[in-house]
């Protein structure tokens, strides 16, 4: 099931200083759907870094559940990611010489051994509801909606609370997006995942429970334009 999340004084200062993200306060229940929007250099990919716990230098209360990112140290929030977190990434992120579910199941790699096996099969079987099956060829030769299919896949395979995602519709054409954004809702909504996605896709956007709007590295209050 999902994680709720609570953010309280959130500031994350780039690397002059200058604070790259600003965010006083957010509450989400877990299970959520929730689209981010606003201009390209806002502070989107920002958000979704203090969120998996990659903003290094960021200030505040970001907390999943009962776990508070900042009181964790950089390999206790990697593991926290390992085991509760999905990321979609708008540039795949796919090994070339890898066929789909060699990419899908790669978290198995991370896993204990006793849970390698039921990470594969979720892997496959997400492809397979992705419409993906086993053809023996490589990434190399896919599409870039089949490439976004396997990146879900990857990052739904060993079952975490919260996916994020950054632009996964940016590379696709508008029926393949279309596609995706509903296979991705349904996806959550049936795990129960806390889904959070960047996008500038205003369909994806209509899918979601909820839309913020972050301009300005400010999330606008209530979060909406």
């Amino acid at each position: 099931m999902g994680l709720p999340l609570s953010i309280a004084g959130l500031r994350v200062p780039g690397p002059s200083g200058r604070v790259l993200l600003s965010v006083d306060a957010l509450d989400l229940p877990a299970g959520a759907l929730v689209g981010v929007k606003g201009p390209s250099g806002a502070g989107k990919t920002t958000f979704l870094n203090a969120l998996a716990g990659l903003a290094e230098r960021s200030e505040g209360r970001v907390r999943w559940g009962d776990v508070e990112l900042g009181s964790l140290g950089r390999e206790a929030r990697t593991r926290f990611r390992a085991a509760h977190v999905g990321m979609i990434f708008q540039d795949f992120l796919l090994f070339e010489e890898l066929d789909a579910a060699g990419n899908a199941a790669l978290s198995s790699m991370f896993r204990p051994r006793s849970e390698r096996a039921a990470v594969t099969a979720r892997a496959v079987a997400g492809l397979e509801r992705l419409g993906l099956r086993d053809t023996g060829r490589t990434v190399a030769s896919f599409s870039g909606g089949e490439r976004q299919r396997v990146g879900i896949a990857r990052a739904l395979a060993a079952a975490p609370d919260v996916v994020l995602a950054d632009e996964p519709t940016a590379s696709l054409h508008r029926e393949a997006a279309d596609a995706l954004v509903a296979d991705l809702a349904a996806l959550a909504r049936d795990g129960g995942t806390t889904l959070v996605a960047v996008s500038h896709d205003e369909r994806l956007l209509a899918a979601m429970d909820r839309v913020l709007t972050i301009r300005d590295g400010q999330l606008l209050a209530g979060g909406t334009a």
